[in-house]
């Protein structure tokens, strides 16, 4: 008698990105019965069963309704639009807990732990996401014990992982956990992908770009920028412009598209991001030339706005 397939269940949305959908399709959903007997069996679950847009022009035919997902081995949450991914579908979080209480591996796919998240799964477990979400996610959901420098995470029956490339990884690792190394290997190597990365390896942030200064506030950025060092207000900005404090806040805002506080965060964490790639400064010299003024407040922002710390950053880009 010949074992049972392991279903492998998928949720969709519409306008869903692709490539976190296609991982999953990659690694489960080609029968590789050579490699394993039996393979995965793919399944698609919606909403509303039926042909569904995912973005850059492709479809996904769902035939099952999302009740099937409590019936699947393993249920699978890749990336979702910014409107699903914020607020998730409540019949989708229904179907989640209901897979969840019959014991099912539940994984979530970039974005698609916030879809958990709103479950409540993730209340008290460790989590991770894209790094762009990752400021947004704990502020939605400060109950997660969020974790912005790995690839995935595994709590239990629970899985999430970063964005994008991370998806692989934790494909694999979940071929890995059925299936041993030696076929999660061979699935790679067809792939044409590394073989194993660990859950723990770090997910990076390119520092980011500077924003195209306005000419009507040029004088008064740029003259901030050179004293990044120097405790600095909104007031000291202002008075540089040569304008009020409210008026300089409002023409910031519209012209830059952000707050003149979190402007100057901004431009301190950038530098420094290039101080950490291009001198050998300790952790507290650079606190100081960025004006953080001490180790733990630099953390703290630096880790907000680049998900992750100041010596990992340096461990990986110093030079």
């Amino acid at each position: 008698m010949s074992a049972a397939r392991h279903i492998v269940g998928v949720a969709v949305t519409p306008d869903m990105p692709v490539f976190e959908l296609a991982v999953p399709c990659e690694v489960f959903g080609i029968d590789r019965a050579d490699l394993a007997d039996p393979w995965y069996e793919l399944r698609f679950a919606a909403s509303n069963p039926g042909r569904h847009a995912a973005r850059s022009g492709l479809s996904v035919d769902a035939p099952h309704p999302l009740s099937s997902l409590a019936d699947a081995d393993t249920v699978i949450l890749p990336a979702f639009a910014r409107a699903r991914q914020v607020e998730p579908p409540p019949e989708m979080v229904a179907a989640v807990r209901a897979a969840h209480a019959r014991g099912r591996r539940i994984v979530a796919i970039c974005t698609g732990s916030y879809v958990l998240a709103a479950a409540g799964l993730l209340d008290g477990r460790r989590a991770t996401t894209h790094w762009m979400n990752a400021f947004d996610f704990t502020q939605r959901y400060p109950q997660v014990t969020f974790d912005p420098d790995v690839l995935y995470t595994e709590e239990g029956n629970i899985f999430t992982s970063a964005g994008t490339g991370a998806a692989i990884d934790l494909c694999l690792h979940l071929v890995r956990l059925d299936h041993g190394a030696a076929v999660a290997n061979e699935v790679a190597r067809r792939m044409v992908v590394p073989p194993h990365r660990d859950g723990g390896q770090s997910q990076f942030a390119a520092p980011p770009p500077r924003p195209r200064t306005p000419d009507s506030l040029g004088g008064a950025l740029d003259w901030a920028r050179r004293r990044l060092d120097q405790p600095l207000t909104v007031a000291d900005l202002a008075r540089e412009a040569r304008l009020s404090q409210r008026t300089f806040a409002r023409r910031f805002r519209e012209s830059v598209g952000t707050s003149p506080l979190q402007w100057l965060v901004g431009q301190r964490v950038r530098l420094a991001q290039e101080l950490l790639e291009t001198t050998d400064d300790s952790i507290e010299r650079i606190a100081h030339r960025t004006g953080f003024g001490t180790p733990a407040n630099l953390r703290t922002h630096f880790a907000r706005q680049t998900s992750v710390t100041p010596t990992t950053y340096r461990q990986v880009f110093h030079r």
